[in-house]
């Protein structure tokens, strides 16, 4: 699959194979292990096994995507994703899609 991508006024084109979800676990595990201390090429030196530069760009453009990184202007990556505060969202009754899905289904049909 061809991805053109325009970054800073340059477009560069780059071939990708689409990652398996354990290659993108891989990358994310990395990431927290070095949380805030390495920029991308360090950072993709220091996982477990090869990946192909374009693969492990798509994934840290999927990891952006669904807000579990950033990426600091000096080039540091940074793991921002909060299990712990996930999962005391969703512990709220209330924000529970099926918790309130079963509720409205019920009064429906008092």
């Amino acid at each position: 699959m061809l991805k053109q991508i325009n970054k800073e006024n340059d477009l560069i084109v780059r071939l990708f194979r689409s990652p398996t979800l354990e290659t993108v676990k891989m990358v994310e595990r990395t990431i927290k292990e070095f949380n805030g201390e390495l920029k991308k090429t360090s950072l993709w030196e220091k996982l477990p096994r090869k990946v192909q530069w374009g693969t492990y760009l798509t994934i840290l453009d999927y990891l952006r995507e669904i807000n579990k990184i950033v990426i600091a202007e000096n080039g540091i990556i940074v793991y921002i994703w909060d299990p712990k505060g996930a999962k005391e969202y969703l512990a709220k009754k209330h924000l529970d899609y099926d918790y309130t899905k079963t509720k409205r289904q019920a009064k429906n049909k008092s």
